[in-house]
C-alpha cells in the first residue's frame, strides 16, 4: 500500500538537522563542494527528508553542503509515520535505487555537448573532467576497431544528430522545412 506521509515542504535550520549516526553512504570533501556549486548554481532544488524530530533520512550530502555553503535554512519534508525499520531501511533505499540506474551514453554524451557549446561548466553536472572529455571524445574509431565509427554505426543503424542555432523560432521553422525537404528526420528543441 502506498502512503503519503508528508504533504507539504518545511524550512528547518541547517544546524538543527540531525545526521543519523548509522547513515553508510560517505561524501567526500570533493563531492560535497560539487554539491555546494551545484545549490549556489540551480538553487535548493531537492529538500532533504527528514523524521519528527529533525534526523536526516534524505540528503546528508546536501545538508553537509549547506553548511559549507553558509546557509541557515534549508527546505526540508517530515517523513511522519515511519517505523523505525522503515527509517533504517529508506535511508539505504534512496541512495542505493539512484545508484541502480544507468546512462544512455550516446543521449548523455549528445546532451553534455549541448551543454558545452551553451557555455554551461560541466562540473555542475557532477562528471569529473576525464568522464566529460570521454563522454565528448571522437576519434573516429572504436576501441580495438580498425574500421571507423561511422561506418560501424551507420551498420548497425544508429541516427547521428546535429544541434543547430537559431536566433529565431521562425528561423528554426525555416531551417526545420529545408532539412525535411533534403529528407533528413527534424525535430524543434529550446534550451
Amino acid at each position: 500500500m502506498v502512503r503519503i506521509l508528508a504533504e507539504t515542504i518545511e524550512r528547518r535550520s541547517v544546524e538543527a538537522l540531525v545526521p543519523y549516526a548509522k547513515n553508510s553512504r560517505t561524501h567526500s570533501e570533493a563531492q560535497v563542494a560539487q554539491l555546494a556549486a551545484a545549490i549556489r548554481e540551480f538553487g535548493f532544488t531537492n529538500p532533504v527528508l527528514i523524521d519528527e524530530r529533525g534526523g536526516i533520512i534524505a540528503g546528508h550530502g546536501r545538508v553537509m553542503a549547506a553548511r559549507s555553503a553558509g546557509m541557515v535554512e534549508i527546505p526540508c519534508i517530515v517523513l511522519a509515520g515511519l517505523s523505525d525499520a522503515q527509517r533504517r531501511a529508506y535511508v539505504i533505499a534512496d541512495n542505493k535505487l539512484a545508484l541502480n540506474a544507468g546512462w544512455d551514453e550516446e543521449l548523455l554524451s549528445a546532451e553534455i555537448e549541448v551543454l558545452v557549446s551553451l557555455g554551461v561548466e560541466t562540473n555542475l553536472l557532477g562528471f569529473n573532467e576525464e568522464e566529460v572529455a570521454s563522454l565528448l571524445q571522437d576519434d573516429g574509431h572504436n576501441e580495438g576497431d580498425k574500421e571507423p565509427r561511422g561506418e560501424k554505426k551507420i551498420a548497425e543503424g544508429i541516427n547521428y544528430q546535429v544541434v543547430a542555432q537559431c536566433a529565431s523560432e521562425s528561423e528554426q521553422a525555416q531551417l526545420i522545412t529545408r532539412l525535411e525537404n533534403e529528407g533528413f528526420k527534424c525535430r524543434a528543441l529550446m534550451f
